[in-house]
C-alpha cells in the first residue's frame, strides 16, 4: 500500500457495532473493536461508539477486553460518547467513566445533535477542556442557515456531524447539500465527522440494511467524502465537488507515493494529512469489516 492512501485512511473508522444496520449487542460490538485493534488494519481503526446512556452496559460487557496498559502507554480505547437530552448529566457521566477507567479507556469526544445555533452556543458553555464536542447538524435546508450553524461552530470552536445515510432511502443526503456542507466546513476551519451509510469506498448502489430482502439506493462513498474535504481545503469549488461526490469509478483516483490525481487534479501527502487532521476527522460505521474488504475488491488494498 502507498503513503498517500494510509494517510487518508488512517485512524478513518469509529466502530458503531451497536447502530443499526449491524445493531450488535454490546458484548459482541466491545469484542469486534479489541479484535480490531489486533488486526492488520488496526491503524485505519478509530474510536468506540457508544451512548452516554449505555456506559454502565459498556463497562460491563468490556471487563474483560479493555487493556490496562495506561494512559502513557498509549494502549487505551479511545470512545466516543452519543449524547441524549441532558447535557449536563451527560458530562457528569462522561467525568465520572474517564476518572473510574483511566488507563484502560477515555472518552475524548461527544456527539450531540443540534438544530438551530443557540442550542450550540448553550451546548458549548458546559463543554469543558478535552472533550472534542461534535454537533450533528441539519444540512437540507437552505444555504443561508447550513452557513450560519457552521460559522456558530467555528465561533465557539466546536466541530460538526454529518449523517450521510441510514436504513432509509431519505436519509442520504443529496450531493449538492453535501458539497455544500463539506465547503462551507472548509471555509470556515471546522472540523466534522461523517456518520451511517458510508460503509462502500465509491458511490454505488448498495443494500441498505443487512437483511434478504433490503431495499437498494444510492450511497456515498466513504474515499469521495474524504477526498472531497481534501480537495475543498485546498480551493475546489461546490459544483466540482459535486462531481467529485458522484464519481463511481475507482480508476478515475490514482494513489501514489506523492498523493493522489482525480481527473488530472492533485492533491500531495501533506494536504491529505493536513485535511484529515485538521478538517474530514473520522466517520462512524456498524462494520469495520465492510469498509476495508470493499478497498480490497477495487485493489485499494
Amino acid at each position: 500500500m502507498n503513503f498517500s492512501l494510509r494517510d487518508l485512511l488512517s485512524g478513518l473508522v469509529d466502530y458503531a457495532g451497536l447502530f443499526p444496520p449491524a445493531a450488535l449487542d454490546m458484548a459482541t460490538a466491545a469484542r469486534r473493536y479489541a479484535d480490531y485493534r489486533e488486526g492488520e488494519y488496526r491503524w485505519a481503526l478509530g474510536r468506540f461508539v457508544v451512548p452516554v446512556a449505555r456506559l454502565g452496559e459498556f463497562e460491563k460487557a468490556a471487563e474483560g477486553v479493555l487493556p490496562n496498559g495506561g494512559l502513557e502507554g498509549g494502549d487505551f480505547w479511545r470512545l466516543t460518547a452519543l449524547g441524549g437530552a441532558d447535557l449536563s448529566s451527560d458530562l457528569n457521566r462522561i467525568a465520572e467513566f474517564n476518572q473510574k477507567r483511566a488507563g484502560a479507556a477515555v472518552i475524548d469526544a461527544i456527539e450531540i445533535k443540534a438544530a438551530g445555533p443557540a442550542e450550540i452556543e448553550t451546548a458549548m458553555k458546559l463543554a469543558p477542556a478535552g472533550l472534542a464536542p461534535y454537533f450533528e447538524i441539519p444540512i437540507k435546508g437552505g444555504p443561508s442557515e447550513l452557513a450560519e450553524l457552521i460559522r456558530t461552530l467555528a465561533e465557539t470552536e466546536a466541530r460538526a456531524k454529518v449523517r450521510t445515510g441510514g436504513v432509509t432511502a431519505d436519509a442520504f443526503p443529496s450531493s449538492s447539500d453535501l458539497a455544500r456542507f463539506i465547503k462551507i466546513c472548509a471555509e470556515e476551519d471546522v472540523p466534522f465527522k461523517a456518520t451511517a451509510g458510508l460503509h462502500h469506498p465509491l458511490r454505488s448502489v448498495n443494500r441498505m440494511t443487512y437483511a434478504p430482502d433490503s431495499a437498494s439506493t444510492m450511497m456515498h462513498g466513504f474515499l469521495n467524502v474524504f477526498l472531497a474535504a481534501a480537495f475543498a481545503q485546498n480551493g475546489m469549488e461546490a459544483d466540482r465537488l459535486v462531481e467529485l461526490l458522484e464519481e463511481k469509478s475507482h480508476e478515475s483516483f490514482q494513489f501514489d507515493s506523492g498523493g493522489v490525481t482525480w481527473r488530472r487534479e492533485m492533491i500531495v501527502r501533506g494536504q491529505l494529512r493536513n485535511s484529515r487532521n485538521l478538517l474530514a476527522i473520522a466517520f462512524g460505521s456498524c462494520s469495520f469489516e465492510e469498509p476495508i474488504e470493499d478497498l480490497k475488491k477495487i485493489g485499494l488494498l
